[in-house]
């Protein structure tokens, strides 16, 4: 049996008081994967997308007092959530539609995400980053890690990745950084390289 995302999105642990709450996390969640899926990057894209949806999300989700999250609120989930967390639950989802074909090919990239950078003056920021694993020919993420720049390496969380996801028999595109000659014998037992 397959678990439906807004019950995956339910396990993620809310941060937030219950004082003046006017939204569980796991709707807002929802509607940022949502919002991002159409195409829709920042938090005043993704509230434009909520505004845009309001009828059609209070009817589809059943939406009790027919409110629905402003860009602020958005903006304030999406700067505290435990992104471990949110990646986990989205993995395990997302795991489940994913049927990889032999020799299917896979991209591997990490990002940083912009509005997490500490001490943006300084030659040794802190960032968080989010590393994926993408079919090409599917169009789907495989998978999502995130990683501190200032706690772990691209390297170690793009192995972790793999190994976290068991894939076997696909081949990677690596940017240039994951092509040193030890890095590629070790991922070579997992998976085909490229």
């Amino acid at each position: 049996m397959t678990a439906g995302l807004i019950e995956e999105l339910k396990k993620v642990r809310d941060f937030r008081t219950k004082k003046g709450q006017r939204h569980p996390l796991w709707f807002v969640l929802l509607l940022v994967i949502m919002g991002t899926m159409s195409g829709c990057l920042g938090y005043r894209g993704l509230g434009d997308f909520v505004k845009r949806h309001k009828q059609s999300l209070i009817e589809t989700l059943e939406i009790p007092k027919e409110r629905v999250p402003s860009y602020s609120t958005i903006r304030r989930v999406m700067m505290r959530v435990n992104f471990n967390d949110l990646t986990q639950v989205f993995n395990c989802w997302a795991n489940q539609y994913v049927e990889l074909s032999e020799f299917e090919w896979l991209a591997t990239d990490g990002k940083s995400i912009k509005a997490t950078v500490k001490d943006y003056s300084s030659a040794y920021q802190s960032f968080i980053s989010v590393v994926s694993i993408f079919s090409s020919k599917q169009g789907l993420v495989v998978g999502l890690q995130t990683m501190n720049n200032k706690q772990t390496s691209e390297i170690a969380t793009v192995q972790n990745l793999i190994a976290a996801l068991n894939l076997k028999d696909v081949v990677f595109s690596f940017d240039a950084l994951h092509c040193q000659k030890k890095l590629s014998n070790k991922l070579s037992t997992v998976a085909m390289i490229t």
